[in-house]
């Protein structure tokens, strides 16, 4: 990502407090101002993972309930109103992504943002949506034949659902066959020892970049 300046890092900081207490208008003018000021769209996604890594926090003390994880949802979405006509363009293709968020959390702004990137990138992403129970993740990689599984999950306990749905990968025999990605405001190194993935990311262009070095695509920078 390109470096950011003291002006943008500063709105930046604003749109995260923003999203965090769902202020939808000052949201999107945040990010009209952002854009015209020519910050990164990867800068200004990311600003958007921070505060829903923050969302996903107050859920899980009880402080948001569902309803405010919907409307952050659909906040996300007008976000990338505006900025998909950034992001997107004709690339070579590089590979195929079953993506989705595992079974138990139902968030997928992380999830998305990684699309868009990913699909920027060249890959075709079979996105399966949230909620996914690893017997879905199994027949879609058997109807698909992926390179990489993409599992997304913000919650604590979705790191358990990432390893019961490799551990299917494994019982289906289908484990040797793919490279397995997880990401997430949760996800590390030592979580992804515990889920038996290939590689971890907390970050949309890093997941990408490694997603790229997975099936073996030269990588100069993140793009």
């Amino acid at each position: 990502m390109l470096e950011v300046n003291f002006m943008g890092s500063v709105l930046l900081d604003e749109l995260v407090n923003a999203f965090v207490n769902l202020e939808e208008d000052k949201v999107l003018n945040l990010v009209e101002r952002l854009l015209k000021e020519g910050v990164d769209p990867a800068d200004i996604l990311e600003a958007c993972r921070r505060a829903t890594t923050i969302i996903g926090e107050r859920f899980e003390r009880g402080e948001y309930f569902l309803s405010e994880l919907v409307y952050a949802g659909e906040i996300f979405n007008r976000v990338m109103e505006a900025i998909l006509p950034k992001v997107t363009r004709e690339v070579k293709p590089v590979g195929t992504i079953v993506l989705g968020t595992v079974q138990g959390d139902i968030h997928d702004i992380g999830k998305n943002i990684f699309k868009a990137f990913a699909e920027a990138s060249g890959f075709k992403v079979i996105d399966l949506g949230v909620d996914v129970p690893p017997e879905r993740f199994v027949d879609a990689i058997r109807e698909h034949k992926p390179n990489i599984l993409g599992m997304s999950g913000l919650l604590t306990f979705a790191i358990e659902s990432m390893k019961k749905t490799v551990d299917a990968l494994r019982s289906a025999g289908l484990r040797d066959r793919i490279k397995v990605i997880i990401g997430g405001g949760r996800v590390d190194e030592d979580a992804k020892r515990y889920v038996g993935a290939d590689e971890w990311a907390d970050q949309a262009t890093i997941g990408v970049r490694k997603c790229k070095e997975l099936v073996g695509v030269m990588v100069q920078g993140v793009t």
